[in-house]
């Protein structure tokens, strides 16, 4: 639970360098009830773009969600380009577009390219998680993970991802910004799970805790693997077949 210690860049075969850094945000598809969460997620999304940094995120219009990618996009020289939405089929037949939510109309339709990036529909969650890592993994230098409030699904993608940098999977850094101390009781979970003997003490700083986006974003570009990883390889990291995915990309 890093906060303060500087690190170096990670393995390098887990990035591409000559690739753009590449981010991916977990967070909710809700705004929250304290205006603070809109506010950071505007402000990572502009942090984002103003340095040339890609988005990969969870897809949608609405909530965190939505408020990152259209910040990304209207910040970032690249603009549409930088983003790209992961959405299972069977959530975005339910994504609503803000300006309809008053109506209660539902649109299934895949987001505006131009307002909010590119999207891909996927099968599954576990599809999206998989292309969400593997687009970090090809990022160039900084790339990594970075958890906003959200929900369950916030905290499952958020623990998947630091169980797999745990295994050896990966070794991207992920931070969690602690928006108006958010994250307060979950890190208190983590440190009676080291206290309990759960977690291994070495894993302590697996992730890192960050107060604002900037700070979130140098963490990324400075995290070093901890020690104590196991090193399994997932020989079947791999996207899903082409023929799985619908997306607004021509890659």
């Amino acid at each position: 639970m890093s906060s303060t210690t500087p690190h170096t860049n990670g393995d390098p075969t887990t990035t591409t360098t000559n690739n753009p850094t590449t981010i991916a945000v977990f967070c909710g598809a809700s705004e929250g009830k304290d205006p603070i969460y809109m506010e950071t997620a505007q402000a990572l999304g502009r942090a984002m773009g103003s340095q040339n940094i890609n988005l990969v995120y969870g897809g949608g219009t609405i909530g965190l969600m939505g408020e990152i990618a259209r910040n990304v996009v209207a910040t970032s020289p690249a603009g549409k380009e930088a983003v790209h939405g992961i959405i299972p089929k069977v959530l975005a037949a339910y994504e609503r577009d803000p300006a309809k939510i008053a109506a209660g109309k539902l649109v299934k339709d895949v987001p505006e390219v131009e307002i909010y990036g590119h999207t891909s529909q996927v099968s599954d969650m576990h599809k999206r998680k998989k292309m969400m890592t593997l687009e970090v993994m090809n990022g160039g230098p900084g790339s990594g993970f970075i958890a906003l409030p959200g929900g369950f699904g916030t905290l499952e993608e958020l623990a998947e991802i630091i169980t797999w940098n745990q295994l050896g999977v990966h070794d991207i850094g992920a931070v969690v910004i602690n928006v108006g101390g958010f994250w307060e009781p979950w890190l208190a979970w983590v440190e009676n799970a080291i206290q309990a003997g759960f977690i291994r003490e070495s894993m302590r700083d697996i992730f890192m805790v960050a107060n604002t986006a900037e700070e979130a974003i140098e963490m990324l570009k400075n995290y070093k693997p901890v020690e104590g990883r196991l090193n399994l390889k997932w020989d079947d990291l791999a996207p899903p077949p082409k023929e799985e995915i619908t997306s607004t990309r021509d890659d």
